[in-house]
């Protein structure tokens, strides 16, 4: 069998249509180099519990590239929040200028959205360890064969328990594209926000020329393509897991035809995503980021209103009022032009008798940010805690382990 995995791999097998399939293009050749006793390879098998068995062995083989990358995205993820601690931005609502926040927060919201990815995916991989050869074509074998000790060969944790439930099973298969679907759902919100701050009008980030193009007529501007790419490949990823919902959707146990449609969908689905996720890591790496532009930002935005409201509650009124003191206060700045840390202290007590000359350092922009200290808020502190957090999850002994999962990946002979 090695001396076939080997011409597998250096693409010397050749492959017979007349064999009418892979298992058998492989039985007649290993029969043609060890004799007639290679006819009994495919003993207590049937070609329904081998395709299972394959497409298992290679899908744990594609999510364990996939953690990797995972991992690699959100490592790149902390360095850019190290890198950019001090940066204050508007964070938004309804794409509305809510409140003030740290760069270094905003972008560590896709950190964890990727961690959830990968603990599917690991949850999946592991889900996936029992072993559905000797299965047979639905009702087991008359051989007396021992299921376990193929299952520990092919790193497996067990076998599966039911023959029919074996070769008729596609659960994984569905899987991956749901998990797969609802990664790509955040590289798309992800590659949404590059678009928007990377425009004219945000100007918040600028995108490395490696991943953008020009105009073919006009000369200034500059394509965020690839983060456009990506998010319009989601609905190719939203299709392909529809796609092989419908076909599992009512067939009869066990094996059918039916299920033969499951490799496009999903091998089209493993192929885009390990591409996106190896265009986005250094995507996000090489952005650089505007302090200037995101700091007037948050600054034009009465991103500091709810923080004045806050300060007028300190002084003893109830929210509600404070919340129409505020807004008379943010439509007067509109109206003359100005900002809340703009106006005089006259002009903040025709609002309320209450406020003093201690309202200007409750509202700045550093001010507003350091006040939310609550865990997993956008204080510096807050911030340094998940930080920390973040780099504990992805430390370099777990990542050694996922390599190990990388390196104990089907070997040529398990194919």
């Amino acid at each position: 069998m090695n001396v076939v995995a080997k011409e597998v791999s250096d693409g010397k097998f050749v492959y017979d249509t007349a064999d009418e399939d892979v298992h058998m293009s492989i039985e007649k050749r290993l029969t043609e180099i060890i004799g007639p006793v290679g006819g009994k390879l495919h003993t207590a098998r049937s070609r329904n519990d081998q395709t299972t068995l394959d497409s298992k062995i290679h899908m744990r083989g594609v999510i364990q590239e996939n953690m990797i990358q995972i991992r690699e995205m959100q490592a790149t993820i902390i360095d850019k929040a190290r890198a950019e601690k001090s940066v204050i931005m508007p964070g938004y609502t309804h794409l509305q200028t809510g409140q003030p926040i740290l760069f270094s927060h905003w972008i560590m919201a896709y950190f964890w959205m990727l961690q959830r990815d990968y603990t599917r995916f690991e949850d999946l991989y592991n889900r996936m360890g029992q072993c559905p050869l000797g299965s047979a074509a639905l009702a087991g074998t008359t051989f007396p064969i021992d299921r376990f000790y193929t299952a520990e060969l092919l790193g497996f944790d067990e076998p599966t328990h039911n023959s029919i439930d074996s070769v008729s099973d596609r659960d994984h298969m569905v899987e991956y594209n749901s998990v797969a679907a609802m990664c790509f759902m955040h590289l798309s919100r992800l590659s949404e926000e590059l678009v928007l701050f990377s425009s004219q009008d945000f100007k918040f980030i600028e995108l490395s020329d490696d991943f953008c193009t020009g105009s073919s007529i006009m000369p200034q501007k500059k394509n965020p393509d690839i983060a456009e790419k990506i998010r319009g490949k989601t609905g190719r990823m939203y299709g392909n897991l529809t796609s092989i919902l419908t076909t599992m959707k009512g067939l009869p146990l066990a094996y059918n035809t039916d299920m033969s449609e499951d490799k496009e969908a999903v091998y089209d689905s493993m192929d885009t995503l390990k591409l996106s996720l190896q265009v986005m890591t250094p995507m996000l790496r090489k952005m650089v980021v505007i302090e200037e532009n995101t700091r007037q930002a948050a600054e034009r935005g009465f991103s500091t209103a709810t923080d004045m409201a806050d300060y007028l509650v300190r002084k003893g009124l109830p929210f509600r009022e404070a919340h129409h003191v505020v807004g008379s206060a943010v439509n007067y700045c509109i109206k003359n032009d100005k900002t809340l840390d703009a106006l005089t202290i006259d002009e903040f007590r025709q609002f309320h008798e209450s406020i003093d000359n201690d309202i200007y350092k409750d509202i700045t922009l550093e001010a507003c940010v350091s006040a939310r200290n609550s865990y997993g808020g956008t204080a510096p502190e807050a911030l340094e805690v998940q930080i920390e957090k973040a780099e504990s999850i992805i430390n370099k002994i777990e990542l050694a382990s996922v390599l190990d999962l990388k390196d104990n990946a089907a070997s040529p002979e398990c194919v």
